[in-house]
């Protein structure tokens, strides 16, 4: 375990097995796929930044590495990947064995690369706040107060632009202060890209349209796809020359006054407000780092295309509040009459967002849903960060926006416009990518017939990226006829080089290489080295990645069927054991936690999605998909701390059994952060014991959880949310859903004093453990 942390530290990437079976047939008995999950631009102290250009190898294009062989005397690297022979540049004819470029030390498997050299010189990001006026006022008042904060924390050289939205799409120029100008495009009349441009006056002189732009003669310096540098400030202006202007506005701004009846929802555009923003984004700044910031608080109810509710493209929800928004009951049914075109729309804003290179994020405030799940594909392919709360006035809310414009150790470290590719030895192929990202459909031999994901490609666009992005990349072996029979006995490595071109948050393009290397184990070799370089946390995110993406795309998917099936297969092959002997079984330390990870994960809310509606399971999913591993770890099996006056804080065990009256429980389930106390504890604090002060030491151990709590929370995006709760208290139902249910209403343990049951009918860890050795010793 403590190797694999430490090439996730140097490198960012895990892997489910770092120790590759050599041909198909034994990569398929391993059950468990090729797969690495791979954090492009995770935080690396001592990674050095090269001033200048990367080496490429002439032949397959993979750059100059620490596993390239050098001939000092004649000046030439053979690439690790064809074995191509490559001469060493003018400017690399210093080298020899006391002087070496950094890109060959053998510690600098990661390095990065500043492609442009001069920052003043960088593009400017761009912030597009698109907002909701359809709330209430206390709401808009929480909302206004968010983009005040936001704007004072924006760097000096960030463009802004302001689009609010309800029953119209009202665009806002900022560039004349003095008089506030504002576009207004219906939200029920459906308008092309050009129109668009056209009513804001940023096309070019075109035949019938003498007056139609802001632009005359050649373009010059300053001007971009014909729109001058001013045309571009009507709308995007540096928030150092708009900050009076944007507070002004939001001074100004008021609920959409459109009327709504007694029993009826909002009208709001939210899918033509998206579309005009991505049309002036597409015009003003196109193949720029930039952001389109969707605040919004309630469903889509009016777009383009309508003629009664049922065929409203952007509708996801009838305008009548007596009809519920759908349900996974509805979508598995196909009653949800406005879902498919409504994914339908959003899709074609993905291909337009990717195209131009911009990132569309969503934060999704409301009690009611709002459309997280036919937004998902927009906010996945474009990178997008996602928050979904029930209030603008909620810390989840608030201390996350803020999050995304802070700067020093607390900033996300907000990257743009990159481009992610891979490379790799022969006979591995690349199956796709689960993750935030979308293929650029670059065939190459190095694509796999069989497709997960974002496949048949080995590039990929990543318009949006920051520090705890991951990508997870699934593998398969191919050897072909003529290097399979000599490939142990040849060469016993494989090596992958991941490429991520991207704009630095300080405006710099910088290219990021990371360069690994993995061994074949032959076939006919014993298992051992395969199982030491087994993953199992990685193993366990990849599977649930996985069953999330087949629960959205194949029809009928039973997820707790793959699983059970999957871990058995597991268990049958690594196992040791004698057959039909239960009590024989055992399972080596490598793999001893996957069957409780699975447990975990047959129960989570990525499995079951009973109880939750499709924008939460939406919402999960998306950011298991993006997050790393640790945090994904937390996502399917949370962390339990338990504080005592008998010993100090102390991991506990995930179960019922856990609880005690004289305990507090401290439980990180990464969406929810729970501070759990025991009946005893819960009615000495009620007493007001810890404010006396020969009881300082319980006020202490009140103290402590919560001061966990918040490290916590100030460490993660999006912030999560803070239950503080007393055993039997309503609210303790966010700790024992998490619980094992070794304790239940029917079963023959009872519950120790002072400790609890769970009303459940599900199976213990124990019970599940026992029935899956059985099956995995059968003959």
């Amino acid at each position: 375990m403590a190797d694999f942390l430490e090439m996730e530290s140097r490198d960012g990437i895990r892997m489910t097995w770092n120790v590759w079976p050599s041909s198909k047939i034994e990569s398929s008995k391993c059950v468990i796929p090729l797969a690495a999950v791979y954090s492009p631009l995770r935080t690396a102290p001592e990674m050095p930044v090269l001033p200048y250009p990367p080496l490429r190898c002439k032949s397959c294009l993979c750059i100059l590495n620490p596993y390239s062989r050098v001939d000092y005397t004649a000046k030439i690297w053979l690439c690790p990947f064809c074995y191509q022979r490559n001469h060493f540049p003018q400017h690399y004819a210093m080298i020899n064995e006391s002087n070496v470029p950094a890109e060959l030390f053998p510690q600098y498997t990661t390095i990065e690369y500043a492609i442009s050299g001069d920052r003043a010189s960088n593009p400017n990001p761009v912030f597009l706040f698109v907002l909701d006026t359809c709330v209430i006022e206390e709401e808009l008042g929480y909302v206004k107060s968010a983009l005040r904060q936001a704007i004072t924390l924006l760097p000096e050289n960030a463009l802004v632009g302001l689009i609010t939205f309800g029953t119209q799409v009202h665009v806002h120029e900022l560039g004349f202060a003095d008089l506030f100008k504002t576009y207004v495009f219906r939200g029920s009349k459906e308008i092309s890209k050009e129109q668009i441009l056209d009513q804001l006056g940023l096309t070019g002189p075109r035949p019938g349209f003498p007056k139609g732009a802001t632009v005359g003669g050649m373009p010059g310096a300053g001007a971009l796809n014909g729109i001058t540098a001013g045309g571009i400030n009507r709308f995007l202006l540096a928030a150092s020359d708009c900050e009076y202007t944007l507070n002004s506005l939001l001074d100004e701004l008021q609920r959409d006054q459109w009327p709504v009846g007694a029993n009826s929802r909002a009208m709001r555009c939210t899918g033509m407000a998206l579309s005009v923003a991505a049309g002036l984004l597409g015009a003003c700044v196109p193949g720029t780092g930039a952001r389109i910031l969707a605040l919004v608080g309630g469903p889509c109810t009016e777009g383009p295309g309508m003629i009664f509710e049922t065929f409203n493209w952007l509708q996801i929800v009838s305008k009548d509040l007596s009809e519920p928004v759908r349900s996974h009951k509805d979508l598995d049914k196909d009653a949800a009459p406005h879902y498919h075109k409504a994914i339908k729309f959003y899709d074609s804003l993905a291909k337009q967002l990717v195209n131009q290179g911009h990132v569309l994020d969503l934060f999704a405030c409301a009690l009611d849903q709002v459309g997280v799940a036919e937004m998902k594909v927009a906010v996945e392919r474009t990178g997008g960060l996602v928050v979904l709360a029930e209030s603008f006035g909620h810390s989840v809310f608030k201390d996350s926006f803020k999050r995304i414009f802070e700067a020093g150790n607390q900033s996300l470290g907000l990257s743009f416009n990159g481009t992610f590719e891979i490379n790799c030895s022969k006979d591995v192929k690349i199956q796709g990518i689960i993750g935030p990202c979308s293929s650029l459909e670059k065939k190459g031999p190095s694509c796999a017939d069989i497709v997960i994901g974002q496949g048949n490609t080995t590039s990929w666009k990543m318009c949006g990226l920051d520090k705890n992005t991951s990508l997870t990349v699934f593998f398969d072996v191919a050897p072909s006829e003529r290097s399979s029979s000599a490939l142990q006995a040849a060469n016993q490595q494989l090596f992958i080089q991941f490429l991520t071109h991207y704009q630095h948050s300080d405006g710099q393009m910088r290219l990021r290489v990371t360069t690994i290397t993995r061994t074949w184990v032959e076939g006919s070799a014993t298992t051992e080295e395969l199982v030491a370089g087994f993953d199992q946390e990685t193993a366990a995110v990849v599977m649930a990645r996985q069953a999330s993406f087949k629960m959205e795309t194949e029809e009928e998917f039973n997820a707790t069927r793959w699983l059970d099936r999957c871990l058995i297969r597991v268990c049958s092959r690594f196992g040791d054991y004698r057959k039909d002997d239960v009590s024989s079984f055992s399972l080596n330390s490598s793999f001893a936690i996957l069957p409780q990870f699975i447990f975990n994960l047959r129960r989570s809310q990525f499995v079951q999605v009973f109880n939750n509606s499709p924008d939460e399971t939406a919402y999960f999913r998306m950011l298991l998909n993006r997050e790393n591993v640790n945090n994904s770890v937390v996502m399917i099996q949370p962390s339990l701390i338990s504080y005592s006056f008998n010993a100090p804080p102390e991991p506990a065990l995930l179960d019922v059994a856990s609880i005690s009256a004289d305990r507090i429980l401290l439980l990180d389930a990464y969406f929810s952060v729970v501070v759990f106390h025991g009946m005893t504890i819960a009615q000495w604090r009620n007493m007001g014991y810890h404010n006396q002060p020969e009881h300082q030491a319980f006020a202490q151990l009140l103290q402590a959880p919560h001061d966990d709590a918040q490290a916590i929370i100030k460490e993660r995006f999006p912030v999560p949310r803070l239950v503080v709760c007393d055993q039997h208290g309503s609210q303790a139902r966010f700790l024992l859903a998490k619980l094992n249910p070794s304790a239940t209403y029917n079963s023959a343990n009872e519950a120790p004093p002072g400790g609890d049951i769970i009303f459940t009918d599900d199976v213990s860890l124990q019970v599940f453990v026992e029935h899956l050795q059985r099956l995995a010793v059968q003959s």
